[in-house]
């Protein structure tokens, strides 16, 4: 096993578009059962999360309702989170494919983990300035959740990426 010292330097490396958009779904689709599960286990309502993804794109109109279930607010709601889920994974796509990131399964999974934690940081503590509702769902529920999106969606672009080849027909480094 070879070890690189100097091997997570900038290259200029277009990330793999598509394997960032099913990696943004798939860890949109955990995120979304362990927010449900999180919910349910501490007694919460699980209409409650989706009505305040819906308010994003809503307004605060959307909280006024009470938190039962809506045909409306939920897709309004599940548009809201896959487009978030996708554009944060495309961004996780474009730190990772230049500075090497996808090398190992461990670099991606420690990547994409502090990137959920950027995530969370960011969401929870910098939109809510424009979304101070998100204020009252801050705690250790959903740093994990994000965490483990971050890690969803850095593993699966690892496995899903298809990586430029050389003209021997084998993958690149970079």
């Amino acid at each position: 096993m070879e070890l690189h010292i100097h091997s997570h330097h900038f290259t200029r490396r277009t990330p793999d578009w598509r394997a960032a958009v099913i990696g943004g779904c798939v860890a949109g689709v955990v995120f979304l059962v362990l927010e449900l599960v999180a919910m349910w286990v501490t007694g919460q309502s699980l209409w409650g999360p989706p009505q305040m993804i819906a308010a994003i794109a809503l307004g605060r109109d959307a909280l006024a309702r009470p938190a039962t279930f809506d045909p409306g607010i939920m897709l309004v709601a599940l548009v809201v989170h896959f487009a978030l889920s996708i554009v944060f994974a495309l961004i996780l796509a474009v730190i990772m494919a230049p500075f090497s990131f996808d090398s190992s399964i461990g670099m991606a999974s420690l990547v994409g983990a502090l990137f959920g934690v950027a995530v969370y940081l960011v969401n929870f503590y910098g939109m809510t300035r424009l979304f101070p509702w998100f204020a009252d769902a801050r705690g250790w529920m959903s740093l994990i959740a994000h965490i483990v999106f971050g890690l969803v969606a850095a593993d699966t672009y690892l496995r899903l990426e298809r990586r430029e080849t050389d003209v021997s027909g084998t993958k690149a480094t970079s």
